[in-house]
């Protein structure tokens, strides 16, 4: 009501100071993601957890109501996410760039948002280089370092220093390799076999065969969520390996509360490492399961794609009401206003400002305490070691150990 009576008439309108008209325009972010395709659901999940913080918050962060301008990439397509946020930018005129569910994606959007001096918050991608190659680049959601490292710590203290890996053959699956390798062997550990497979592969018979002649005692997989687990698990049971003595262990993304439910008991017992579960016990955790489902019934079940697209909007909103951006009113006005325009006595323009509001932020999560590196614009955050459970009816990763504030190792 505050614009529409500044501007129902030239002489009323004259009478309002322009910082305060430039304080009620909307927020326009921009949100790359896959809303269409195999990986349709995080773009759900996406859409899921910012619409939850902004119902609890009259849809306004920071005082202004905000436009979510949504531009679908199906899967990996670093091009056409490219030209979505050169797009965003130059014709619609976002203040900020986010989403992103693949981390190749999200380095060809983070040269746009540094061309465009605007910051983009990553809302999953996982590979640790993204901050480092984009200055205006901020994660709110996890790496795969982050999350893989504490697991191979985990499985030296039981004892399992003799190990296979399986990942897929792709930049996130390098990662995970990377980080489990190198936590085990730095723990005197052995590394069998480091076992790689294409992207979308069904069939691991071959696989199997090859880990049971090996024999060793755990095997970590890597695999991104969706249909390349279930189908792993699947083959796992059906080819007996279970009774070979093998423990099998993973990253979260095989167990993604988004299709547990529907993995049921092939996923029975699977002991994974992440930096969210549904369960997780926490006063916050209950307000935001609550409320997604209070919105969203049983048949969505809140995953880490829909807590750090909620985190997301809660650091967006605490950094612009951050001391250091009061009375800012080209910030406020919006970072990508007057393109460039803005510029503070330093030299900076409102994108870097922001950037720098995000340095430090703390925030208390459904996933627990986190904070972004004042140093790297990083994600640090408790990782939890979880088994799959039937609880209440219901499939859950439930959390028995924990590693505090984990930064990323950087591998």
């Amino acid at each position: 009501m505050g614009l529409l009576a500044a501007v129902a008439g030239t002489a009323a309108a004259a009478t309002v100071p322009t910082f305060a008209l430039a304080r009620v325009r909307p927020l326009r972010i921009g949100v790359i993601g896959s809303w269409t395709g195999p990986y349709a659901g995080g773009g759900r999940q996406f859409d899921a957890g910012m619409a939850v913080w902004l119902a609890a918050h009259n849809q306004h962060i920071a005082g202004r109501p905000v436009e979510l301008l949504r531009r679908d990439v199906p899967g990996s397509a670093p091009e056409q996410a490219r030209r979505h946020a050169q797009e965003l930018v130059d014709t619609e005129r976002v203040d900020l760039l986010a989403g992103l569910d693949f981390s190749s994606n999200a380095y060809a959007v983070g040269t746009v948002a540094t061309q465009a001096r605007i910051p983009l918050v990553v809302m999953n991608a996982a590979s640790s280089g993204i901050t480092a190659r984009c200055p205006f680049a901020v994660r709110l959601s996890f790496t795969i370092g982050q999350v893989t490292l504490p697991l191979a710590r985990w499985a030296l203290q039981q004892g399992l220093r003799d190990v296979c890996t399986v990942v897929a053959d792709y930049a996130s699956g390098v990662d995970a390799e990377s980080a489990f390798v190198s936590g085990i062997t730095a723990g005197g550990g052995r590394v069998g076999a480091m076992l790689r497979v294409p992207l979308a592969t069904l069939d691991y018979s071959a696989y199997m065969l090859r880990l049971r002649e090996l024999k060793p005692q755990a095997v970590f997989f890597f695999l991104p969520s969706g249909q390349m687990p279930a189908s792993f698990l699947k083959f796992w049971r059906d080819r007996g390996m279970a009774d070979t003595g093998i423990r099998l262990l993973a990253t979260g993304d095989a167990t993604d509360d988004n299709y547990l439910e529907n993995m049921g008991e092939l996923a029975e017992g699977l002991v994974t490492s992440h930096h969210y579960s549904f369960a997780h016990e926490s006063p916050a955790n209950r307000r935001f399961t609550a409320a997604f489902e209070a919105e969203y019934g049983s048949h969505l079940r809140p995953a880490y794609f829909a807590v750090a697209a909620h985190d997301a909007m809660a650091a967006i909103d605490a950094a612009m009401s951050s001391p250091a951006m009061r009375g800012n009113a080209g910030v406020n006005a919006g970072v990508n206003a007057g393109g460039n325009a803005g510029l503070g006595a330093s030299g900076t323009t409102g994108g870097e400002r922001l950037v720098d509001a995000f340095r430090g932020l703390r925030l208390d999560s459904p996933r627990g305490p986190l904070e972004v590196d004042a140093h790297t614009r990083d994600i640090v955050q408790n990782v939890y070691i979880r088994r799959v459970e039937r609880r209440d009816g219901r499939w859950v990763n439930r959390e028995f150990e924990r590693f505090e504030r984990v930064r990323d190792p950087g591998v």
